[in-house]
């Protein structure tokens, strides 16, 4: 089976649809520990730490100063329902089937600042908080990668079984909280990269969406095979084994 990992969006929709009965975060215990540290910081401060405008500070101080956990909280989203952005509008969650829902529960997750990694149909709160923050968390964690580094790798190796393929569509930013490394599964990261002026470039909106449109299609076609994942068509962008290796997969057009 594949493992699919996707960062998470900055952005969240104003009236997010939801699906059946929202699961639980796993690592609620530490998500409440970074509320009740980020409470104390006023909007200004807000500000600064996240590199965000002042009123998105002031939402985001809002939102903290509410936050409650899941058995308490009034108002729920589910991530792959609430997201928005590029990625999420190539995963199109909201059109899946209920047998596309039940292996994208099982086979996606998503890598996260505040809540370490969530299922797509975990219920969380609106929030913001990018795994790149220079949030000193305690004194053992000078950032937010030195405090999910290390239950993050756990839980992420408990999950998977032998013959397990990761499918790492997250960006850098979040990939990297991960030790692919200590992971002895086979680990493919997609790289998805365009003609333009004669010059083979990234383009990042379009590399986005086809992060999410190869999730949905891993998802939708019970894609099982590294073969059948090469032979795709994403988005127009096909694979270039020239360009490619064993562990970073380029994707042309």
């Amino acid at each position: 089976m594949f493992k699919i990992l996707l960062s998470p969006a900055k952005s969240i929709s104003k009236e997010p649809i939801s699906y059946g009965k929202p699961t639980e975060p796993i690592f609620e215990k530490q998500t409440i520990k970074l509320v009740q540290l980020l409470r104390k910081y006023s909007p200004k401060e807000l500000s600064s730490l996240m590199s965000i405008s002042p009123a998105l500070a002031d939402l985001n101080w809002s939102r903290y100063q509410s936050w409650k956990p899941l058995a308490e909280s009034s108002y729920i989203i589910q991530p792959a329902l609430a997201f928005t952005g590029e990625v999420y509008k190539g995963l199109d969650a909201e059109s899946f089937s209920k047998s596309e829902w039940m292996r994208a529960q099982e086979s996606l997750r998503i890598l996260s600042g505040l809540y370490g990694v969530l299922k797509p149909l975990d219920g969380i709160s609106p929030y913001r908080l990018e795994m790149g923050t220079r949030l000193k968390v305690d004194s053992s964690s000078n950032n937010l990668y030195e405090f999910w580094k290390e239950g993050l790798i756990e839980s992420f190796i408990s999950e998977l079984h032998v013959n397990d393929v990761i499918i790492n569509l997250a960006s850098v930013e979040y990939s990297k909280v991960l030790n692919f490394k200590s992971i002895n599964n086979v680990t493919v990261t997609p790289v998805f990269k365009d003609f333009k002026n004669g010059k083979l470039k990234t383009i990042m909106m379009y590399a986005k969406r086809a992060r999410g449109t190869m999730a949905r299609y891993i998802i939708q076609n019970n894609i099982q095979d590294l073969g059948d994942l090469k032979m795709a068509s994403i988005d127009g962008y096909v694979y270039d084994e020239g360009l490619s290796d064993d562990t970073y997969w380029v994707f042309t057009r």
